[in-house]
């Protein structure tokens, strides 16, 4: 198996609390929206903090996508052109 063909891990420690930290704020942020539907708040309210999580799950994944695909494109062992497709699937799966 290539290193094209196998998973990749991302490496970068930085992105990888910044994801992290962004995706456990996206988890509190839909605890609210199944509290706010609980209690009956307002149809629009309970939208713009869905809309929030939303954004914030789409921002990690891009954040994720992004940073792998520099990390291939950048080591020598990796043969970007499939690697680069197999990121662009994924981009679009979030499109």
């Amino acid at each position: 198996m290539t290193s094209a063909e196998s998973p990749h891990t991302l490496q970068d420690e930085e992105q990888i609390t910044a994801i992290a930290n962004r995706l456990k704020r996206a988890h509190g942020q839909l605890g609210a929206v199944v509290r706010m539907l609980d209690e009956g708040c307002s149809c629009e309210s309970i939208v713009t903090q869905m809309a929030a999580v939303a954004k914030a799950i789409n921002t990690a994944a891009f954040t994720l996508i992004s940073t792998s695909l520099k990390e291939c494109i950048v080591d020598p062992t990796v043969d970007s052109g499939p690697m680069t497709e197999k990121f662009q699937k994924l981009f679009l799966s979030l499109a």
